[in-house]
């Protein structure tokens, strides 16, 4: 019985730790994120959250077209990131896939860049040269495990 009554116990703290753990992690990625400002007034493009670390940021919004007399399918919203010296660090498109008026489209763009402070919204016909390279969005479960099988692979061979 005493056995059984130490890894309950053992079972507990490692769970207790399990929980522990991924709430720092949780808040210590998130507080390290920062408001940056937009330059522009496109009613057509509501952003709700556009945040950035020192090497990396994310982007999410709302494209829609409340006047209603142009339609906008086909197009592209171009984000320009803009450093704290106001130097244009890279650009993202985004392609506009809505097709009736008055409809609205979410996205939510990734971004690895360093030290943006702003940026910039613009809705232009084609894309330009010069697009950051995409960030996977998330892992699943599966590319988690095989990542670290082969980290450990490395550190222990």
């Amino acid at each position: 019985m005493a056995r059984l009554k130490t890894f309950f116990i053992y079972a507990l703290i490692i769970i207790g730790f399990y929980f522990f753990s991924n709430f720092i992690i949780d808040v210590g990625l998130n507080s390290s994120y920062k408001d940056i400002e937009r330059k522009d007034n496109i009613s057509q493009v509501e952003i709700s959250e556009a945040q950035a670390t020192l090497v990396n940021g994310k982007i999410k919004g709302t494209i829609k077209d409340p006047r209603g007399n142009e339609s906008l399918t086909g197009k592209y919203v171009e984000i320009d990131l803009y450093s704290s010296r106001d130097n244009m660090v890279g650009k993202r498109y985004i392609e506009i896939e809505t097709t009736d008026v008055n409809k609205t489209q979410d996205f939510h763009i990734y971004f690895e860049a360093e030290d943006i402070k702003s940026y910039s919204v613009a809705i232009v016909n084609e894309k330009e040269g010069g697009e950051l390279e995409i960030i996977p969005e998330e892992w699943t479960r599966p590319e988690i495990i095989v990542a670290t099988m082969f980290t450990l692979l490395i550190f222990w061979g």
